[in-house]
């Protein structure tokens, strides 16, 4: 026997997500089978047999969230260990619920009121009996006798003792009421159509991931507008050339944030568990959305990538993610994201950060409007908004605030995002 792990898809992975199972306890596999599915920075990862066996027993059901090296399932080899996968397999079957599973407070409440589990229907998981559960049918043995005269159930009358303890005149009133005549009903007004939707596991995964990330990192937010009338200019003479790629705003914001992340190493980083994870070179996911919901392929080194290049780079990342054909090494790695809704007149955006992220980028729509000029005279802009979100447990307020006004005066002199980065230090100095 031996046990199967949750496998690491990147330096900066932590824990996944295990969305699925494809093979059930008990049940043999191949090589290359795919025994389960993770969810790893909003892609699917695929994990397969090594070798054929046996899935005797899983530890970790669908959609639980598991360290990297965690057991999640024992695996036997093939005809050898098949009597004890058997075995393992039969141990995990659950036990029927008992009213040792019961809740402590719950079995105290019945036995001071000698009321015998059946009478009481639990709603608690796997069968439990919550204190809640006794509460509503705790009563005097002259009201349980009274109401099974009347034929009454308990459920329905509403006790006025101690706890909402039942008495006897509790239920004789309720009897009283059950005997008069009802009055004609009111048709009620025909109810809007309503519908529940069972989520698919890529928007369950989105959903446990959004809410942890937004529960454990302590996020912080800091604005500033930037004036794009130069690089609206820049970007109309480089698309101008019909043999380059068409460069976007996004495109020539993730150059930026590459350059600036090179520049200002200090930022490159992320809080990992405990540790802290300093990158070499500029990783900039790129939020994407798709059929199947967000996800966010990942430019690599773009302090250190053409523009032209970084635009062929995200267009290509771009069209597989929307086709479902994404891989582990097109995410992950990287510091911050970017999600720019300026193309759906969104003045600005308050954005999630993406585990293990440290930071992303909001980005609102192009606008124009008016300022006063140096010498107070209205002179016209076209302004967007950044609003950037940041780990506290990595970033200060100061730093983020330097970082931002860095990148919009590199986007306010966009001659700069055509030239290498400036040269910088070590990025381990200053620990």
């Amino acid at each position: 026997m031996t046990d199967l792990v949750m496998p690491k898809f990147g330096l900066t992975m932590t824990e996944g997500l295990l969305t699925e199972w494809h093979v059930a306890p008990g049940a043999a596999f191949h090589a290359g089978d795919v025994l389960f599915t993770v969810e790893t920075e909003k892609v699917a990862n695929d994990v397969e047999a090594e070798a054929d066996g046996v899935l005797a027993k899983i530890f970790v059901p669908e959609g639980e969230t598991v360290p990297v090296g965690s057991p999640v399932a024992r695996l036997a080899q093939a005809g050898k260990d098949a009597g004890r996968a058997g075995e393992e397999t039969q141990s995990t079957r659950p036990a029927p619920a008992s009213d040792t599973e019961d809740a402590p407070s719950a079995r105290k409440l019945m036995a001071e009121h000698d009321l015998a589990r059946e009478q009481v229907t639990p709603t608690g998981r796997n069968g439990r009996v919550t204190k809640g559960d006794v509460l509503r049918v705790i009563a005097t043995p002259l009201a349980r006798s009274i109401a099974t005269k009347q034929g009454l159930d308990l459920h329905a009358v509403e006790g006025t003792g101690p706890m909402g303890r039942i008495k006897a005149r509790d239920v004789e009133a309720a009897a009283k009421l059950s005997t008069r005549p009802l009055p004609a009903p009111t048709p009620a007004p025909e109810p809007a159509p309503a519908r529940e939707i069972v989520p698919d596991a890529a928007r369950l995964a989105t959903a446990r991931r959004v809410s942890a990330a937004k529960r454990d990192i302590p996020h912080f937010y800091v604005s500033h507008e930037a004036e794009l009338s130069a690089l609206t200019g820049l970007r109309g003479q480089l698309n101008a050339d019909p043999d380059a790629p068409r460069v976007s705003v996004t495109h020539m914001l993730i150059r930026a944030l590459g350059v600036a992340l090179t520049e200002h190493p200090a930022m490159n980083r992320i809080w990992a568990g405990d540790q802290i994870v300093a990158f070499s070179q500029a990783n900039i996911g790129m939020v994407t959305q798709t059929p199947d919901g967000l996800r966010i392929p990942v430019i690599r080194d773009a302090g250190g990538t053409a523009l032209d290049d970084i635009a062929t780079q995200a267009r290509d990342l771009a069209t597989r993610a929307r086709s479902g054909e994404l891989g582990a090494s097109d995410v992950g790695d990287g510091v911050i994201s970017i999600s720019n809704v300026g193309m759906m007149g969104v003045t600005s955006l308050t954005p999630i950060i993406n585990p293990p992220n440290a930071m992303i980028l909001g980005v609102g729509a192009e606008r124009q409007l008016f300022r006063p000029d140096e010498n107070g005279a209205p002179a016209l802009r076209r302004e967007m908004t950044l609003t950037l979100a940041c780990d506290h447990r990595i970033i200060d307020g100061a730093d983020a605030a330097r970082f931002l006004a860095e990148l919009v005066a590199l986007l306010e002199t966009p001659l700069r995002l055509l030239r290498p980065a400036r040269g910088t230090a070590d990025p381990n100095a200053g620990d």
